[in-house]
């Protein structure tokens, strides 16, 4: 059972990511900035959650993000396999991606002009996805449902 502690702690990871992330981008270009900003909450907020939270055992209930809570409110439940859903294929992808574009966007800004809010948006941003890939995994991993059927479960 997750608490709502929970759930408002894995979000305000998730938020401060993107708009880390976002910051990176900026660096380099407004308008890459923006193009991530969508991205990043429509992947992990809408399709992610259509992908993923559809097919899962805490669809209408409350998980480490909240996801099963929101899905329920735009999707309908699929009753299809969770291992082979999608989504578990996408994830990784969307996460990889959310940390690897501004990673890429700081180091061609920081080539061409060095500054320490971007140095500090680097290192804020490397801690970050470090969190959300072990401890937080770990964590929201460890009281899920469906950690022994889940392809990307921290705790096997």
């Amino acid at each position: 059972m997750y608490s709502k502690t929970d759930i408002l702690i894995g979000n305000f990871f998730m938020v401060l990511w993107i708009v880390l992330g976002t910051s990176a981008c900026f660096f380099l270009n407004s308008t890459i900035a923006l193009i991530y900003l969508l991205f990043a909450i429509a992947m992990v907020y809408v399709v992610l959650r259509k992908l993923v939270c559809t097919h899962c055992y805490y669809y209408d209930k409350w998980c480490s993000m909240g996801g099963g809570k929101l899905s329920a409110l735009f999707f309908e439940k699929k009753e299809e396999g969770f291992e082979g859903s999608a989504g578990i294929k996408v994830a990784p992808a969307t996460y990889g991606f959310l940390t690897l574009i501004p990673l890429l966007c700081l180091i061609a800004s920081l080539l061409n002009s060095f500054s320490y809010e971007k140095i500090a948006v680097l290192i804020l941003l490397l801690a970050i996805s470090a969190y959300s890939g072990t401890i937080g995994r770990k964590r929201a991993c460890a009281k899920c449902e469906m950690r022994d059927r889940c392809p990307g479960s921290a705790v096997k």
